[in-house]
């Protein structure tokens, strides 16, 4: 499914968050002023896409008819934490920004994993994963993780560098080779007691636009 602007994901967060606090949907007005936006004419427009693109339900015939695509149907959307940027390039420091990690992406069910503990998305800065399909300004959804095979697109850490970076993880003796996807970067050739995994990535959302 299309990627989603911030202003959309902060609505479709609020109504769901609304619902399940109130036992019924929030309004345009409610939204208005949960989300701090402009107008109501603004959450209409966010609220037409939202629909088109099949996030959510209107009943323009009923009191309050938003319904979240999902929740109803017992497959509530995954909501997850989006804290900020990772490098799919050199290496960047890992952000530090607050607004960013008052941020959430929501997950489909058709996009949810198994598995929902642990997971947080970071927004993609840099084109060395462009292969894998994930270019400038996507969001990659991970799960904690440690532990990971090689071959594995991980969030790493590096220690000295106090960096991180988005790659394909290979463990070579003791070093760890982060492999890009794409022709014009090189690896990174580290030591392994200087990376750290602070994720796997589980599903990528596409930034088309």
């Amino acid at each position: 499914m299309p990627r989603l602007s911030t202003r959309q994901e902060q609505i479709l967060g609020f109504t769901r968050t609304y619902r399940r606090e109130h036992g019924y949907a929030p309004s345009v007005r409610d939204i208005q002023m949960g989300c701090s936006i402009s107008s109501t004419s603004v959450v209409d427009y966010n609220l037409r896409i939202l629909q088109r693109e099949g996030y959510v339900r209107r009943s323009p015939d009923v009191s309050r008819g938003l319904e979240v695509v999902g929740d109803e149907a017992g497959t509530p959307l995954v909501t997850v934490p989006l804290l900020g940027y990772i490098a799919a390039g050199a290496p960047l420091p890992v952000p530090t920004d607050d607004r960013e990690a008052s941020e959430t992406v929501t997950l489909s069910p058709e996009m949810s994993p198994r598995r929902t503990e642990g997971l947080f998305a970071l927004r993609v800065r840099g084109l060395s994963m462009v292969d894998a399909l994930i270019d400038d300004g996507d969001v990659v959804v991970l799960r904690s993780a440690t532990e990971v095979s090689n071959g594995d697109m991980v969030a790493a850490w590096l220690k000295l560098e106090r960096e991180a970076t988005l790659k394909r993880f290979y463990l070579e003796g003791n070093q760890v080779r982060l492999q890009p996807a794409s022709p014009h970067f090189e690896p990174i050739v580290t030591p392994a007691a200087n990376v750290e995994v602070h994720g796997k990535v589980v599903c990528v959302i596409r930034h088309l636009e």
